[in-house]
C-alpha cells in the first residue's frame, strides 16, 4: 500500500506529496440516489436504488460483507492505522450493514452508525448486538446526532455520491472535537464515463477545513477488495 503525506499551503493551494514508504481499509450505503457524481463535479440523472430491497444481498460483496477471513483481516489492519490507538468515539456515516462499525469496535471504539435505510440499519444491530454501538436512521450528509461530538467520522464511498460534498465536509467537520479526524475512503469508478471523486479535488475541498492530511491509495491492495481493481481507490485520513 502507498501512502502519501501531504503537506497543504493555504496560499495557492499547491499540493507536495512526499512518498513515505509502503504499510500495508471499503462499499457503504450510498442513499437513495437519484444522482450520481461525474469525476468533474457535476451530477447526472441516475436510477434511484432501494436499498431497503438491496439489505439482503449488500453483504454478498467481498468488500461490504468482509466474510473472507483475508479481506476482513486487510480492513481491519487499516482501520487500526486510521482509528486513534485509545477508545475513541467513531461516527460511521452510511455505515450499511456495519461492517465497518463491527471493526471499529472489535478494536475498542464506540460505534455510532448512521444509514439512511432502515433495513440495513436492522442489520447493522444485530450484526454488533451487544457490543458498545448504536445505530441510527438518517441522511449520511446531516446525521441525527444532535449536539453529540466524536473523534472521528468514517465514511466510506458515500461523500462522491452527495449533490453537495464540500456542504458535507464542513459539516462532518464541525461534529469532531478539538485533535479529531475525517476518514475518507473514495474513488473513481468506471471508463466510459467514470464517477466519483479523484483524489486532487478532494484534497482540494479539505484545505480549509483541515491541518494535515495522509493519502493512502488502495487500489493495489488486492485484499481489501477479494479481486484485482484497476480503478482508483484510496483513503484519506485528515486531522483538524
Amino acid at each position: 500500500m502507498r501512502v502519501c503525506l501531504w503537506r497543504l499551503s493555504r496560499i495557492g493551494r499547491q499540493w507536495r506529496a512526499s512518498p513515505r514508504g509502503r504499510l500495508s481499509v471499503a462499499g457503504v450505503t450510498l442513499g437513495r440516489m437519484s444522482e450520481r457524481i461525474t469525476t468533474d463535479g457535476h451530477a447526472t440523472a441516475s436510477p434511484p436504488v432501494d436499498w431497503d430491497a438491496q439489505a439482503a444481498v449488500f453483504d454478498d460483496e467481498p468488500d461490504h460483507g468482509l466474510r473472507d477471513p483475508l479481506v476482513r483481516a486487510a480492513w481491519a489492519e487499516r482501520l487500526r492505522g486510521w482509528l486513534p490507538a485509545r477508545p475513541a468515539d467513531v461516527l460511521d456515516l452510511g455505515c450499511g450493514t456495519g461492517s465497518l462499525s463491527q471493526l471499529a469496535a472489535e478494536q475498542g471504539h464506540r460505534v455510532t452508525g448512521v444509514d439512511l435505510s432502515e433495513a440495513m440499519i436492522e442489520r447493522a444491530r444485530a450484526k454488533l448486538a451487544g457490543r458498545d454501538a448504536v445505530f441510527l436512521p438518517g441522511d449520511a450528509a446531516r446525521p441525527p446526532v444532535g449536539e453529540r461530538r466524536f473523534d472521528v467520522v468514517l465514511v466510506r464511498h458515500v461523500l462522491w455520491a452527495l449533490s453537495d460534498p464540500a456542504g458535507a465536509l464542513g459539516h462532518w467537520r464541525s461534529l469532531l472535537r478539538p485533535s479529531g479526524r475525517l476518514v475518507l475512503v473514495e474513488g473513481v469508478w468506471g471508463t466510459v464515463t467514470p464517477v466519483g471523486i479523484p483524489t486532487d479535488r478532494l484534497l482540494t475541498l479539505l484545505t480549509p477545513l483541515t491541518e494535515h492530511i495522509r493519502v493512502e491509495h488502495l487500489s493495489e491492495d488486492v485484499r481489501l477488495w477479494g479481486k484485482e481493481v484497476a480503478d482508483e481507490r484510496y483513503a484519506v485520513v485528515a486531522g483538524v
